[in-house]
């Protein structure tokens, strides 16, 4: 089965900072990725070019066996502020992201936001604005409006950002189900703990490059099995 993602040799500059140095990685299909490191080591940068919102300096970036730019509503990131308007009901953030997929064949795939709230666990028809929902409820919502477009790639910077605990493990299961379901997930997070028993495979970043891959998780579920 052919890589859902591939990216070879690429480097993003800034002057003469690199936020990333000569990375090349491949995300196969239905796996689950923990992409770990220090603030400033270049985990986001990295999820931002596989998203297609930075171009890099250089290297190639392809999903599913394409240019970024031809395949975006097939790529669901969310980023570490959950991007909702305060003021609307979770239905109503949810609406106006779908009447941004204006090309038909794409708006036929998607979800409702009814499916998509019920998906993360969520009732469509609470009434509340966003603005009183707890910090899990936000980034369950944000997590839905990632979920519209049903991408094949989900890129998730810091999911459980000021979760409590049980919020937390609630977003870990369904991210799990997401992933037997045939997604793949390359996701950010300063609490290994939480993502790692999900995880299939560990990659480390330090000062803008990627490490060799931890390769432990592979072994314990291979036992486990």
């Amino acid at each position: 089965m052919p890589a859902v993602a591939t990216v070879q040799d690429v480097s993003k500059l800034y002057g003469r900072f690199a936020a990333l140095r000569h990375v090349s990685a491949t995300f196969e299909p239905a796996r689950c990725y923990l992409l770990l490191g220090e603030n400033g080591a270049g985990k986001s940068t990295l999820l931002r070019v596989l998203a297609g919102l930075l171009r890099p300096t250089l290297g190639t970036v392809r999903v599913l066996d394409r240019p970024v730019a031809e395949v975006h509503g097939r790529i669901g990131y969310m980023s570490h502020g959950t991007m909702l308007y305060d003021e609307l009901t979770a239905r109503e953030n949810l609406e106006y992201t779908a009447r941004l997929y204006t090309d038909q064949q794409e708006a036929r795939a998607c979800l409702t936001p009814d499916e998509a709230l019920r998906l993360v666990g969520l009732d469509p028809g609470l009434a509340r604005p966003v603005a009183q929902y707890s910090q899990g409820m936000r980034q369950r919502t944000s997590l839905a409006r990632v979920l519209l477009s049903q991408p094949e790639l989900l890129l998730l910077d810091e999911p459980f950002s000021n979760m409590d605990r049980a919020s937390a493990e609630r977003m870990v299961a369904l991210l799990a189900e997401l992933r037997r379901a045939g997604r793949t997930i390359v996701l950010t997070t300063h609490q290994r703990e939480l993502a790692e028993p999900m995880a299939d495979t560990v990659l480390m970043m330090h000062n803008g490059a990627l490490q060799t891959p931890d390769t432990d998780v592979d072994v314990r579920r291979l036992e486990a099995q």
